[in-house]
């Protein structure tokens, strides 16, 4: 099973978010054929106001109904349906009442909704340049571990902050997952010196794939000023190598998904047996 993890340059154009989007899944399918294309966090708006926020998220269908969604819903359900493939959409913002949620939606190649997921630890920190953020002003949190099948493979949820909790690692574990996907929009701060080392520390203590797909550059906070996320997505393999990734730039990178490596592994250092 291939993976591909797009890395984009969001904004708070939602159209033009869609429509970057496409063009990176597009190349991503015509060029390495993955079995799963997958999308960074928030890539349907990143940065602007909180009433831009409200404006892009989606009320998103009973899950499981297979009933119509919003316009982010839609196209990645189409992506999944038209390439029969599967589709993990990173994250978007749903819309329940007068709460968002920063929330991952899963599609099948039958265009079904097989998992969602809400992000469960919010970003609420001042970064090293003294930047403050503070995601449950504007979002709630979710609380359910969430897993899904892909061809077989038991494929475990989470979203960029998640990564610095390794007990929802050890749960997802625990449900099964072998391959776990990490959407982020991880600042540039702290990103260059944590990025990395955190996504290979959840593969070896999980002994599972870990599949990031990311946002970079520069987007505009809700004051107008500029924020930078740190790009770089990668897949690392259950031994914590990083088998595939990208640099700067929008872009993506593809790597194979190997059940045998994660076998071999998990039989000659059998962690959770002790």
């Amino acid at each position: 099973m291939r993976v591909s993890v797009l890395q984009m340059n969001a904004g708070h154009d939602k159209a033009e978010n869609i429509a970057q989007a496409a063009r990176l899944a597009s190349g991503a399918l015509a060029q390495d054929r993955p079995g799963i294309v997958a999308l960074p966090e928030m890539w349907t708006c990143l940065g602007g106001d909180r009433a831009a926020k409200f404006a892009a998220a989606e009320e998103l269908p009973p899950h499981g109904a297979n009933a119509p969604g919003g316009p982010a819903y839609e196209f990645l359900r189409g992506i999944a349906r038209d390439n029969g493939i599967f589709v993990h959409g990173g994250s978007i913002g749903e819309r329940s009442g007068e709460r968002l949620f920063n929330t991952t939606v899963m599609f099948d190649p039958l265009g079904r909704e097989i998992a969602r997921y809400r992000k469960i630890h919010l970003f609420d920190i001042v970064a090293p340049d003294g930047t403050g953020y503070r995601e449950s002003a504007t979002f709630g949190g979710g609380g359910e571990v969430v897993t899904c099948t892909v061809d077989g493979t038991t494929v475990g949820c989470a979203i960029c902050y998640d990564v610095r909790f390794p007990e929802l690692f050890l749960a997802l574990r625990r449900a099964g997952a072998e391959l776990i996907i990490v959407p982020a929009a991880f600042t540039l701060q702290t990103g260059k010196d944590h990025w990395e080392v955190l996504l290979r520390a959840r593969a070896i203590e999980t002994q599972c794939w870990v599949a990031a797909p990311a946002t970079w550059g520069r987007h505009t906070d809700g004051g107008g000023g500029a924020r930078f996320t740190y790009g770089h997505s990668l897949v690392c393999d259950p031994w914590g190598q990083v088998v595939a990734r990208t640099s700067d730039g929008v872009g993506w990178a593809t790597a194979r998904v190997d059940p045998a490596l994660t076998a071999r592994v998990r039989r000659d250092t059998p962690v959770l047996d002790h």
